[in-house]
């Protein structure tokens, strides 16, 4: 298709988040720290001059609002100096993002320098009348951000030597500035693709993304990652065995895992804020916390008919549920689905909050709701970590085979149902009710809770920095 529509973009840009709210974008392009406190005590490194500087390529980091991606890198730029790196953070002028917000721009050290180079959205600057022509944005419609991005790059670059160079996916421009930044000075180069740049539906062999000309891009950008990058890492083992397959010329030690993770000192700041369990509470209140996409992935329309089903039963009503879905973004589209099926009384629609005011509903409600279909099973949403972190009891509507379902058997917690199996739903949630209500499911332990922690996740990074850079 020659021209695209600015809604069709935004239709599949954003990612899953809890942290959606809308404030007013900063100006500016220079190197800047934009924050007010370093959010990071005790993690400074006992001697910053014998320290290792990394250039962090990274398009969502504070004030953007618009993906739970950013907790990755925000909190690899706090905790990396504790283990002898210095991160200087390349990231993208605030206008080019859906929605700011400066809730955790406190969370950024005092100590990390911020350059936000020259970007545009082409779906909203160099668009006319909501139209562009498709070309205008290949490999992403961030693309500009190259333009602003490599200059400011070779900058940084001479004013901080840096040992390595790291860039993070979902923003596929983020590499590319990476592989010029790379090839322009020779530095090491780290890619963080997450999950897969490119994929393919398990069940049905839909392609993803489905734009022939995107996916050409972007499967362009992989092939100039996989093969110029010194390590590759992934945050799901799926996404680590795709590509090992996909490029299985690829020696396999260049490709990694690290798992996302929560942050504890965010779960710190609003601690005591838990509610008691729900055994003596009539009603039960279930939260799920991010973006639903209107798609075979993420739709809850199964859930919503077992929900039906359950009240024409008579087992469930508003006395005794109540469930919130936090910053779906398509609430228009599910509104009408609750309307259809009479839920308006127990299913609630709520806007965007913050990120800490996210975390704090997490400990306050009795169970929280995980959505992702098959075409997803290679990706573990980031907010499972958090949920680990709330130590609530976990409904996860999810493929029996992916990646999220491994994880959740591997630490022996949540009741695993299919996203797309309304009956199965149904019962699934009467046996998981009856355990929040008796107080009979599981939460891990202090010491496996460790393992899931941002911190522990840095050090892997670390680690890795130490044994392939060092």
């Amino acid at each position: 298709m020659l021209l695209r529509t600015a809604e069709a973009d935004r239709a599949g840009r954003i990612e899953s988040a809890a942290e959606l709210a809308t404030a007013e974008a900063p100006e500016g392009g220079a190197t800047t720290n934009l924050t007010t406190s370093t959010g990071a005590a005790g993690l400074q490194p006992s001697n910053r001059a014998s320290s290792k500087a990394i250039l962090m390529i990274a398009y969502h980091f504070p004030p953007c609002s618009v993906s739970s991606g950013l907790q990755r890198t925000l909190s690899f730029s706090r905790h990396l100096p504790k283990y002898g790196w210095n991160p200087i953070i390349l990231s993208a002028h605030p206008r080019a993002y859906v929605r700011t917000s400066d809730d955790q721009l406190r969370d950024i050290p005092e100590t990390v320098p911020v350059h936000r180079a020259f970007c545009l959205d082409t779906s909203v600057h160099l668009a006319f009348q909501r139209r562009y022509f498709s070309w205008m944005a290949l490999p992403d419609q961030w693309v500009s951000w190259l333009v602003g991005a490599v200059p400011a790059g070779l900058k940084l670059i001479r004013k901080h030597r840096p040992r390595v160079i790291w860039s993070t996916y979902p923003i596929a421009t983020a590499h590319l500035i990476a592989y010029t930044l790379h090839r322009l000075t020779g530095i090491p180069w780290l890619a963080d693709f997450r999950d897969p740049m490119v994929e393919i539906d398990p069940v049905t062999k839909q392609e993803w993304p489905t734009d022939p000309a995107v996916r050409r891009a972007r499967r362009w950008v992989e092939r100039l990652t996989i093969e110029h990058c010194s390590r590759a890492i992934f945050a799901a083992p799926g996404s680590q065995r795709i590509y090992e397959e996909r490029y299985g010329n690829v020696p396999r030690e260049r490709l990694a895992l690290i798992r996302n993770g929560y942050e504890e000192e965010s779960f710190a700041e609003i601690a005591g804020t838990e509610q008691p369990p729900a055994r003596d509470k009539q009603q039960v209140v279930l939260l799920h916390a991010g973006v639903l996409y209107p798609s075979p992935d993420r739709h809850p329309g199964a859930f919503f008919l077992a929900l039906k089903a359950l009240r024409q039963a008579g087992t469930i009503s508003p006395s005794n549920l109540k469930v919130i879905l936090r910053a779906s973004h398509y609430q228009e589209v599910y509104r009408t689905l609750v309307h259809q099926y009479a839920l308006e009384d127990m299913v609630f629609l709520e806007p965007a909050i913050t990120y800490r005011q996210a975390l704090n509903e997490m400990l306050k409600v009795d169970g929280l709701l995980v959505f992702q279909g098959h075409d997803s099973n290679p990706a573990i949403p980031a907010k499972l970590y958090e949920y680990f972190r709330a130590r609530r009891p976990i409904f996860a509507l999810v493929d029996s085979e992916g990646d999220t379902a491994a994880e959740l058997r591997a630490a022996r917690v949540g009741r695993i149902v299919p996203l797309d199996n309304s009956e199965e739903i149904a019962a699934g949630l009467l046996a998981f009710l009856s355990e929040v209500r008796t107080g009979r499911y599981r939460i891990l332990a202090d010491d496996q809770l460790r393992q899931h922690s941002r911190e522990t996740k840095t050090r892997e990074l670390a680690e890795l920095l130490h044994e392939s850079f060092a």
